[in-house]
């Protein structure tokens, strides 16, 4: 945060009064920080999943859960509604072009974990059991496990989430010093008809 502190925060910076502001400036930064959050959280989803890889027997439960969600939450951080993050801004972090390649497939592979209709875990194939004298005898159900994430490509999606995660902090910076402009230039009348935001004691998270 600039000037202030951070709102929740306690010690002797800690603000006494928020107050809302509704303008492109302050809904830019809102955006920015959502985005933000998305991305430190597919971090730590890929922290515990290189933790979770490393053992003998990995859980598939734990390890299918946080890909999940380390693929829904990136691909949302590129949403074209909001339009914070895009193809161009992964390209300028000068990343290997395999790497800027395999990023474009994350959507694809957010599509497959995260399908309402197909299991994304295994495939599975109906067939007849036979006698030696070819009369059926059975149903026999067949599934084939499809692969698991593996450990370098979970650091891969984290090596490019640290990058993005700079890139969006520093714009988060410049518009933080755009609202705070706009808010010096109000006077404390128009500030005091904003409607106050009510903080928590402590921080959330």
């Amino acid at each position: 945060m600039t000037d202030g502190g951070t709102p929740g925060a306690s010690g002797p910076d800690a603000p006494s009064t928020v107050r809302r502001l509704d303008t492109p400036e302050s809904g830019e930064l809102a955006q920015l920080s959502a985005v933000f959050e998305d991305l430190q959280y597919v971090l730590r989803c890929c922290e515990h999943l290189v933790a979770a890889l490393a053992v003998p027997r990995p859980d598939p439960v734990l390890v299918e859960a946080l890909w999940t969600g380390a693929l829904v939450g990136y691909v949302r951080c590129f949403s074209g509604r909001t339009k914070i993050l895009t193809d161009g801004d992964v390209e300028s972090l000068e990343l290997d072009d395999e790497v800027v390649k395999f990023h474009k497939t994350f959507p694809t592979l957010r599509d497959h974990y995260a399908s309402r209709h197909v299991n994304p875990r295994e495939a599975f194939t109906i067939g007849i059991a036979q006698a030696n004298d070819g009369h059926p005898t059975g149903v026999a159900v067949v599934s084939a496990p499809r692969p698991p994430v593996d450990d370098t490509t979970v650091r891969l999606l984290g090596r490019i989430s640290y990058g993005l995660s700079g890139l969006v902090d520093g714009r988060m910076q410049e518009a933080q010093a755009r609202v705070l402009e706009n808010a010096r230039q109000m006077s404390a009348a128009q500030l005091a008809e904003l409607p106050l935001v009510h903080l928590s004691e402590s921080p959330v998270g």
